[in-house]
């Protein structure tokens, strides 16, 4: 059996570069004899917690766990402590990996703690790899609709994952990964990190994400950047007069956006000024990724998350559970997925994973969408939370959110449903408008979508506010814009 990481293994030359921080680069070889000296001071068959900053300790950690075999539970530095505390009583750690000198809060200071050394460095020790269904990870997801819920995320989903994105992107050794996520999350840490080095390759993290700071890595040795809309956001709006950000995207292999849907004005306007469509993907945490623009698709359409990874199963299902016909494009479904790249279940909830699977073990995502004939998939939304029944028809929120970011009077956007008593659901524009002081009217946004769109798409109420609720992945925060 392959191991999950060559970087651990002798696949990979040792002197080749893998991780970048601020100027520090780990290679290979001192990444895996780093990863080796922590290792030897785990814990057999018990999860160890990662106190997952933006840092050399936490690729380290992580890399540690994965060698011997034991779940690594990445925690986000910005929980709170009932957050943390729920986490951790949870997934029971053995101990808490952390860089030297890291505050901890109470409930992660209470856990033994081991300081990652990065300079430290053990001998070759063989490590059995562990066998495919073997945890690798627990990530906590949102917790949205109660605590935060722990997705096991067995080897075999990393391993099939990965080797799927990097068939879709032509992903190789020789591509250094640019990037500023999150590595509690598994866009950052699993495809940012541990992409890279399944692949014996680099990633350049920036520690803080500007664009500037994106385009010197670029412009040095980046040649894929991973990013999230809020930075794409800032990336379009610097790009008039920016020259060496033109220059910078112009000259990257791979851009590639997800967690949450590219505004259509972003990415027009990122693609007139460089060339560069910036690719699209979807996945959660549970599923890790399901599909993706491939990099040899050049029709396919904007604001599409491409085709359906290899070895992904993906269908659409209505209201009743019936599978929508393949080259109808025009209806509504529920994503369901069956594949290698689904988690084992959620950490002590076997009612909540039951919940999770519909008959034949199809993992019901809660995400809506289409599929056109070619088998392209275009997100409509949450099922909770986009997905708006009025006056007979099923609205997604992202079309008209996409509407109303191209009038210019938005900066930004998000479109929920609210009970009418005439439509069943009336449509609700949250606008952050560009000029605070001149805000477009609530009919000037309604006639700007109704000639865009449909005339039952427009928003019948308008509010105004300063920010939009996000969480750490730049996602919009609906249930937080009725509270």
């Amino acid at each position: 059996m392959t191991p999950l990481l060559p970087t651990l293994s002798a696949a990979v030359p040792p002197d080749r570069p893998a991780a970048r921080f601020d100027g520090l680069t780990l290679s290979h070889a001192a990444l895996a004899g780093a990863a080796r000296a922590v290792a030897e001071g785990l814990t057999p068959g018990r999860p160890v917690a990662v106190w997952a900053t933006p840092s050399p300790e936490t690729v380290v950690a992580v890399a540690a766990a994965l060698l011997a075999g034991v779940p690594a539970v990445p925690l986000n530095p910005k929980s709170g402590d009932a957050e943390l505390a729920h986490i951790l009583g949870d997934s029971a750690p053995a101990a808490l990996l952390a860089a030297p000198g890291a505050g901890l809060p109470g409930p992660a200071a209470a856990l033994p703690r081991t300081d990652v050394d990065i300079a430290a460095r053990a001998p070759g020790t063989q490590y059995p790899e562990p066998p495919d269904e073997a945890p690798a990870l627990i990530v906590y997801t949102s917790g949205t609709t109660g605590p935060p819920k722990g997705a096991v995320l067995p080897r075999r989903a990393i391993r099939a994952n990965l080797d799927a994105l990097a068939d879709a992107w032509q992903w190789t050794r020789d591509d250094v990964l640019v990037h500023a996520l999150p590595l509690f999350h598994v866009h950052g840490l699993i495809l940012g990190v541990l992409g890279p080095l399944r692949r014996g390759a680099a990633f350049h993290h920036l520690g803080r994400f500007s664009p500037g700071a994106a385009a010197e890595a670029l412009a040095g040795e980046g040649t894929m950047l991973f990013g999230v809309p809020t930075m794409y956001h800032r990336i379009a709006a610097e790009l008039d007069g920016d020259e060496r950000l033109v220059r910078a995207l112009a000259g990257a292999r791979l851009l590639v956006s997800g967690s949450a849907a590219l505004p259509a004005p972003d990415r027009e306007a990122i693609a007139r000024a460089t060339g560069r469509r910036v690719v699209e993907r979807y996945g959660m945490t549970e599923t890790l990724m399901n599909t993706s623009v491939r990099l040899d698709d050049a029709d396919a359409p904007p604001g599409t998350v491409g085709t359906p990874l290899a070895g992904v199963e993906l269908r659409l299902v209505d209201d009743a559970g019936a599978e929508l016909p393949p080259d109808d494009a025009e209806s509504v479904g529920e994503i369901q997925l069956r594949g290698p790249n689904l988690f084992t279940g959620y950490l002590n909830r076997p009612d909540a994973t039951a919940a999770a699977f519909a008959p034949g073990g199809w993992f019901r995502t809660g995400d809506m969408a289409t599929r056109d004939a070619d088998g392209r998939v275009r997100i409509v939304g949450r099922r909770a939370t986009d997905l708006i029944k009025s006056g007979g028809y099923k609205i997604g929120a992202g079309e008209i959110e996409n509407a109303l970011l191209g009038h210019p009077g938005v900066r930004e956007a998000a479109v929920t449903g609210e009970p009418d008593p005439d439509l069943g659901e009336r449509i609700v524009a949250w606008i952050v408008p560009a000029d605070p002081a001149s805000p477009p009217t609530a009919d000037a946004l309604a006639g700007h979508v109704a000639a865009l769109l449909a005339p039952h798409k427009r928003p019948r109420v308008v509010r105004y506010l300063t920010a939009l609720p996000r969480n750490d992945m730049g996602k919009i925060l609906k249930r937080s814009l009725h509270a």
